[in-house]
């Protein structure tokens, strides 16, 4: 079985690192992006190929919620972890979107980041939306 390719986008260079290393130990492919027009275009590119986004809130380029809104856009099934330091609530989102969407708290330590991905990806497919 292929393992499941994870697209993080982060505009700080350490954390980046730090998390791509993290999720590769943990049997994923991981692309990064510093910028958030740049994975934009990357998942406009081949939208199926990822099963899992990873994003920042606080982009430079394009906040990550803008981002996010994108991809869901593209494909609404898609699931996706913010990581931020803003508060982010999942409940503002539309009822659709929330099952495939969770927020993780900035700090945060590998262990909760390694949950969180877990949790999001066990859940079974999502429905069409009607």
């Amino acid at each position: 079985m292929a393992a499941i390719r994870i697209l993080l986008v982060e505009d700080e260079p350490p954390l980046l690192q730090l998390i791509e290393k993290y999720l590769q130990r943990l049997g994923f492919e991981v692309e990064t992006h510093l910028k958030s027009l740049d994975a934009l275009r990357s998942f406009e590119a081949a939208p199926d190929r990822y099963g899992l986004v990873i994003a920042d809130l606080g982009m430079p380029d394009m906040p990550g919620d803008t981002l996010l809104t994108r991809m869901l856009e593209i494909r609404p099934e898609l699931r996706v972890l913010v990581c931020s330091g803003s508060p982010f609530f999942i409940e503002n989102l539309p009822n659709s979107l929330q099952r495939q969407v969770a927020f993780l708290q900035k700090p945060f330590v590998p262990k909760m980041l390694a949950e969180a991905v877990q949790s999001l990806l066990k859940q079974g497919p999502i429905p069409p939306s009607p």
